[in-house]
């Protein structure tokens, strides 16, 4: 029986270029039970390359255009059902959840818990990119009431594109124009992490009801400036840790006191990355 949960998320940025650069090395080395993925590009047999021939299950949807998003989610045990994209069925033109979503459902030891791989839109303001975003958005906060009603145990992990608060982003000043630090899309946050059911004001002053769900990382760290997931590759950003905290574990109030560690497993060097995300590892415990 598996007494601890360990499940890591990470924005590979390609999996091909990740496993070139050592990702393989990583996850021989982690112990990882259950591993989301953001970003894949990739088609199955790349997948079966890479992870099947290790022993892996997996699941993926890759997006309808190639070379662009996917998830995946990789486990060490089949799943017992999955479930692929955000929104209704007449929402489905306007949520463009392809290659973005992926539900997966197990059983460790008759203890049922549901992971879902999200990569959200990065957006870019003013633009139709953002109002993918924006629906994207409204069909995860749709889907979040949705899987807390339904379930207890759930993980949404991955790249959420958006830095919550002041303390997710270093240089949170210079970036409040910018997509994944605009006040409209931190509103969002402050519905998904408020009370459940409560009246929640958000940042940018829109009213809403919370959602109840729990921010591991910020739990886990506390009111400290980061620690960032995620870099760009231009200038020192990564040897300065100047970064943004995007990559998160999004759980529900039951699997949050669950929670044993977690980490962000950021290179020690740029030279080994092999991506410009670090993955989020947490252990939930399983057994009482």
């Amino acid at each position: 029986m598996v007494e601890t949960l360990r499940v890591a998320s990470v924005n590979v940025n390609g999996i091909r270029a990740a496993y070139r650069k050592g990702m393989g090395e990583w996850l021989a080395n982690r112990d990882v039970d259950v591993l989301a993925l953001q970003e894949v590009r990739a088609q199955d047999e790349h997948l079966e390359e890479f992870l099947g021939s290790a022993g892996w299950h997996f699941l993926h949807d890759p997006c309808d255009i190639k070379g662009r998003a996917g998830v995946a989610i990789a486990s060490r045990i089949p799943a017992t059902a999955h479930r692929v994209g955000l929104g209704q069925a007449d929402q489905q033109e306007a949520v463009q959840s392809s290659g973005r979503w992926l539900e997966a459902d197990f059983d460790f030891g008759g203890t049922p818990v549901t992971v879902v791989s999200n990569y959200t839109h990065s957006g870019e303001v003013d633009t139709p990119r953002q109002d993918a975003k924006w629906a994207f958005l409204d069909a995860m906060d749709l889907r979040m009431r949705e899987l807390a009603a339904e379930r207890e145990l759930v993980a949404i992990v991955g790249d959420f594109n958006v830095g919550h608060r002041e303390l997710d982003i270093k240089n949170w000043k210079g970036n409040v124009k910018r997509s994944g630090f605009l006040p409209r899309e931190r509103a969002y946050f402050d519905r998904f992490f408020g009370e459940r059911d409560a009246a929640i004001t958000g940042v940018d002053g829109s009213e809403g009801t919370g959602l109840g769900w729990a921010d591991v990382g910020r739990r886990w760290a506390g009111e400290v400036d980061g620690p960032y997931s995620w870099w760009s590759n231009r200038g020192q950003a990564f040897d300065n840790d100047t970064g943004w905290r995007i990559d998160y574990h999004v759980v529900t109030p039951q699997l949050a006191e669950r929670v044993t560690d977690y980490t962000i497993d950021r290179a020690a060097s740029y030279a080994e990355r092999w991506s410009d995300h670090a993955p989020v590892v947490v252990d939930y415990r399983l057994a009482d």
